[in-house]
């Protein structure tokens, strides 16, 4: 049966209803004036997670339509479709149940295949992090992708949980300038490396993988089995490679979800076991939480249908993501892939084309660094951006007064986007670096602030392995809600094809110079970049 389309919904004509009368000029400054109870109304506690919805631009009339339109296309539906593994990714054919990978032994679907695997994958992680009887210090993960992404910001941000005589290093880009610095550091006597290709095919990596072992050979190294394991499917080419320990995962696993599967492997050599356990069962609190919660107390569904009625109504086309916490410095350029890979679409499950926008422009720094860059333009700028802040009530270091400036930053920023200042208001202040011939009327509209600009703030009790784990679960049932709605296919990532297959014909060239067939453009800087 075919699921209705957002836009064909008598739900989606009723949401452009009421954004003409009162979504569009919605103030919420007169909002939080007229309604004390705002901040209550609109926050919602899922597991770890904490969310004050209220600083955005919505009311309860808005709320109650953007349900009834996640009503109309069946969302509930086709949430138990994924999680009961259906075939949803109908372009590949393919079940997506990365929700499996972190359900409790005999509670989800391939449940001993599942853990047959974790449970080699930790038990491997704890022989490595015995150092005195592995002798490894180091481990270098390259990947690309999901392979790269989720290990490099997940490792980092359990840097207090992590292994103290362990360095984790990461390389992903196939240009050498990313692996040779990092070779440079090491001892092949101790160090790990582990490639993750699910094919063992991925070029980047495999070529990555060529200089790791060519380097380690060249330095002496003489047993590629001992310190080369691999997360692959692909035994044989692992085999031809010089790898026999391997770890596999499955075709229902798709790369950006994979943290959860063997990718991890990593993170469980920095966390260790039973942290690795914790990490899981943070992100099943959250699928829980997103299976059984109503639409209006699901969290996860609540920022999905906000990302649709900022995206579709607003037009707003980009959202920035800004951590206030050091250790999620890594976090925004996860949630790229994450978001803009899965819903960066223009036609729906059906092939037809979409009439209305998909994934906004994802973005971010870690707070304060972001105040010091880009949030001039947040506050002053041309565009409306909504911004995500996340906050850590607890720190992991002794240094509270630096803790406490950071989360008062996170609580002033989200305050003066929405607040603003009037010209009038910045005229009786003094600037003291302002030009003093400059007159006062023209000094006062250059420090003013529009305000009325929206801001959610995510709040974390403790950067925890659990909270990390239902934070990332978090957002992929975000990703999936807002796909659900504008009825594509979050699974499948056709538009990284193309560059690559170009690629693989463009490099015999760069050896024969041969530029027959090609665009001016393209013929012209081949010429002009070959050796």
């Amino acid at each position: 049966m075919a699921h209705p389309r957002c836009d064909e919904t008598i739900a989606w004509t009723a949401l452009g209803g009421h954004f003409e009368a009162h979504g569009r000029e919605l103030d919420l400054r007169e909002a939080f004036a007229r309604d004390a109870d705002r901040a209550a109304a609109f926050s919602l506690q899922a597991p770890e997670v904490f969310a004050d919805l209220s600083k955005n631009l919505w009311d309860d009339s808005t709320r109650r339509l953007l349900v009834e339109l996640a009503e109309a296309v069946q969302l509930p539906t086709r949430r138990d479709a994924m999680l009961a593994g259906e075939p949803i990714n109908t372009t590949e054919g393919r079940a997506v149940l990365h929700t499996a990978l972190r359900a409790p032994r005999g509670a989800g679907p391939f449940s001993d295949e599942v853990h047959e695997v974790l449970d080699r994958v930790l038990a491997f992680a704890e022989r490595i992090r015995d150092t005195a009887s592995s002798g490894i210090t180091d481990i270098v993960n390259i990947g690309i992708g999901g392979s790269d992404l989720g290990p490099r910001m997940a490792v980092p941000a359990l840097d207090a949980h992590s292994h103290p005589g362990l360095r984790l290093h990461f390389v992903s880009n196939v240009d050498g300038h990313d692996i040779a610095p990092v070779l440079r550091r090491l001892n092949p006597a101790t160090t790990l490396f582990i490639i993750a290709s699910k094919t063992f095919t991925t070029q980047e990596t495999m070529a990555n993988a060529g200089v790791a072992r060519a380097w380690f050979l060249a330095k002496g190294g003489t047993d590629t089995r001992k310190h080369f394991v691999g997360v692959t499917t692909n035994l044989k080419a692992a085999a031809e490679f010089g790898i026999t320990e391997t770890f596999g995962f499955w075709d229902w696993v798709g790369g950006r979800y994979s943290l959860w599967s063997a990718i991890g492997l990593p993170l469980a050599i920095a966390i260790g076991a039973d942290h690795f356990r914790a990490f899981l069962a943070g992100a099943h609190a959250m699928d829980q939480h997103f299976a059984q919660a109503p639409l209006r107390e699901n969290l996860p569904v609540q920022l999905g249908l906000l990302d649709v009625w900022y995206r579709n109504f607003h037009h707003f086309s980009s959202r920035s993501v800004a951590p206030y916490h050091q250790g999620l410095k890594r976090f925004p350029a996860y949630l790229q892939q994450l978001e803009m890979e899965s819903n960066g679409k223009r036609v729906d499950t059906d092939g037809r084309a979409l009439r209305l926008g998909t994934s906004p422009v994802v973005w971010g720094e870690p707070g304060t660094n972001g105040q010091h860059a880009y949030f001039q333009m947040l506050h002053q700028g041309t565009d409306v951006i909504p911004v995500e802040f996340i906050a850590v009530k607890t720190p992991t270091h002794d240094h509270a007064e630096l803790h406490t400036k950071a989360l008062a930053n996170c609580l002033a920023q989200s305050q003066a986007l929405m607040l603003g200042k009037t010209a009038a208001e910045a005229a009786t202040e003094s600037a003291p670096t302002a030009s003093a011939t400059l007159d006062r009327t023209v000094l006062s509209r250059h420090r003013s602030f529009p305000g009325n600009r929206p801001s959610t703030t995510l709040v974390l009790e403790a950067l925890t392995p659990r909270a990390l784990g239902a934070l990332i679960a978090l957002y992929e049932h975000r990703v999936f809600t807002s796909a659900t709605v504008w009825g594509i296919n979050a699974f499948d990532q056709w538009g990284v094809e193309l560059g690559k297959a170009l690629c693989n014909q463009l490099l015999p060239r760069f050896g024969s110079g041969d530029l027959s067939g090609l665009d001016g453009s393209t013929a012209a800087l081949l010429q002009r970049l070959r050796a």
